[in-house]
């Protein structure tokens, strides 16, 4: 393909931005609602991902791909929705999984929370097999569901989104004690979760604790 050609196939995916519907629309769909978890304000932000697009199409250099470009439009999309909603909600998810667990952890002031001698979870045998099948993604996900909203949101931006953990004490409005507190009750409720429903479920637990 000559330079002519590929930059009518850049131009045409860039100023229509029914292409992008058609070609994207799903994606980010799915990329919104799996982190806002509400079908409405999902659309919402996709709608004004895509008119946002459009307004700077203009400014795309076609360095990554139009999904990519799209993505990341959303991403700030949701950030920008997390942060305005953090001002006017307050955390009180702080207490989540602190009951449950409290009898298999203790805290301490140099090491935080920790697993108690005998109490921790089992070993899961090679776990590098579960990434490669789609039903355990379709299990993670149904574990992910089961966090706390805000928990969620921490989870989603710092472990799959990769934002930086100052960026989402801003967001959220929240300490960095509280943060990593949030964080680390999210790792272990979906840890428990896949214990449960997939690695116990396939026969794939290790031995002991």
């Amino acid at each position: 393909m000559n330079q002519d050609s590929q930059t009518d196939v850049k131009s045409e995916h860039v100023v229509d931005p029914e292409v992008w519907v058609d070609d994207h629309g799903d994606v980010l769909y799915r990329f919104a609602l799996a982190r806002l978890r509400n079908s409405a304000t999902a659309e919402d932000l996709v709608q004004e991902t895509l008119l946002a697009a459009f307004k700077a199409k203009d400014r795309f250099e076609g360095r990554a791909s139009v999904r990519s470009w799209l993505v990341g439009i959303l991403k700030n999309k949701i950030i920008d929705f997390f942060r305005k909603r953090s001002r006017e909600t307050s955390f009180s998810d702080l207490e989540f999984m602190r009951g449950e667990l409290g009898d298999r952890m203790k805290a301490s002031a140099l090491m935080g929370e920790h697993w108690i001698a005998e109490q921790g979870p089992r070993e899961w045998a090679s776990p590098e097999d579960s990434l490669s099948r789609a039903e355990f993604w379709g299990v993670l996900r149904s574990c992910a569901d089961k966090l706390p909203d805000k928990i969620a949101g921490v989870f989603l931006m710092r472990e799959v989104d990769g934002v930086a953990s100052e960026e989402i004490c801003e967001v959220f409005n929240i300490s960095p004690n509280n943060f990593w507190v949030m964080l680390h009750r999210a790792r272990l409720a979906l840890r428990q979760c896949l214990e449960l429903n997939w690695f116990q479920a396939q026969g794939m637990t290790g031995g002991g604790r």
